[in-house]
């Protein structure tokens, strides 16, 4: 005689499939948790709006001279009238090349991450890894023109 055990009362194996989904979904959530994280601390740009940069008072020479916006903020020789972070194009090659050149003899301690092409065709170079300035300013004839951090 063959006994055989009802279906319904077997018992279910520890490692069903319904805790390793539930382990599956809470590590993935903490994984984009983590990485949400990550980018909202990331300095993505400067992090600051261009309101908070751009307070300006026109110059003679129609440049314009940044006032400190706060502690860290702080300007020095003309910033191109109407810069304000994010503002220009981002451009490679020779020109970017001597942009950078020029920037990198002026703050050495920088490490540059992009040359912009600003409206009136000078060049403003952004570094990052350094204290100040943020933003290196270079005319058309690639002289360092003024910097604001």
């Amino acid at each position: 005689m063959r006994s055989t055990i009802n279906p319904a009362l077997r018992s279910r194996s520890i490692f069903s499939r319904k805790p390793i989904k539930f382990i599956a979904i809470g590590v993935a959530t903490i994984v984009v948790a983590i990485g949400a994280y990550a980018f909202a601390s990331s300095n993505f740009g400067n992090g600051a709006s261009g309101a908070a940069n751009a307070a300006a008072v026109t110059q003679p020479s129609g440049l314009n001279q940044p006032q400190a916006g706060g502690p860290n903020q702080r300007a020095v020789g003309q910033i191109p009238a109407g810069w304000h972070p994010r503002s220009g194009t981002i451009i490679t090659g020779t020109a970017a090349n001597k942009a950078k050149a020029v920037a990198i003899a002026k703050y050495p301690a920088g490490t540059v991450n992009r040359v912009l092409l600003l409206s009136d065709g000078s060049y403003a170079v952004h570094l990052i890894k350094i204290s100040w300035p943020h933003h290196v300013f270079v005319s058309k004839n690639f002289r360092v023109t003024g910097a604001i951090g």
